[in-house]
């Protein structure tokens, strides 16, 4: 009997261990609405104003009018049009930028979204037309594992980026020039230590506006 109930104990450790270490990406049967807008509403910045004795971040001006210019020329752009270089220079921006990893799950071999994924999509269409995050351009970006050949996974990422954002337009109406689609296929792997890992196959959304501080 008290084998039995070590055994139970050990069950319940293990459990508990699984759940806690899947905080690195937002599951496609439990993303909510209110998690995907609060991950990517953009940051407040605090405004100084005169001197400060501490270090302090300032934006380049000139960098910014830059970035802006580019994401104006990526919008409304089909995902197979955008060149090597400029999907690199997404990935640039977007890393500091409010961005979350969703694990949508598409019918093998497809780029139809499945079943089981379609709650995770709705949640992100709600998120998209909540009034704290409307009217930014987003970046939906495919990525696949490492299995199969470059080209295949290539296609394949840019094909599924492609399906979410017809989605969030037929559906929830998304101005479609708000979504810039773009696949990375396998080359940008989020557990490179274990290619072939299930978070490996995902969209990541991300805001390319920081609305907060478009006022002031």
């Amino acid at each position: 009997m008290s084998g039995r109930r070590n055994l139970t104990a050990i069950l319940s450790l293990l459990t508990v261990g699984a759940a806690l270490c899947i905080g690195g990406m937002a599951r496609a049967d439990d993303v909510t609405e209110d998690q995907i807008v609060r991950a990517l509403a953009p940051a407040k910045k605090p405004i100084t104003r005169g001197l400060s004795a501490g270090p302090q971040t300032q934006t380049d001006p000139a960098a910014a009018a830059a970035e802006g210019s580019f994401v104006q020329t990526i919008r409304n752009r089909p995902t197979r049009s955008l060149s090597a270089a400029e999907r690199e220079e997404i990935a640039t921006i977007v890393k500091d930028k409010p961005k979350i990893d969703l694990e949508i799950n598409f019918d093998y071999n497809s780029a139809n979204i499945s079943a089981k994924s379609l709650p995770s999509v709705q949640a992100l269409g709600r998120a998209l037309s909540n009034p704290d995050l409307k009217g930014s351009t987003f970046v939906v970006a495919g990525h696949t594992d490492a299995a199969g050949g470059d080209a295949y996974n290539q296609d394949l990422s840019e094909r599924r980026a492609d399906s979410i954002k017809r989605y969030l337009v037929d559906k929830f109406h998304i101005t479609g020039t708000d979504l810039v689609t773009v696949g990375y296929g396998k080359t940008k792997l989020k557990d490179p230590a274990n290619p072939l890992a299930d978070v490996n196959r995902r969209v990541q959304v991300a805001n390319m506006d920081n609305k907060a501080t478009a006022s002031k």
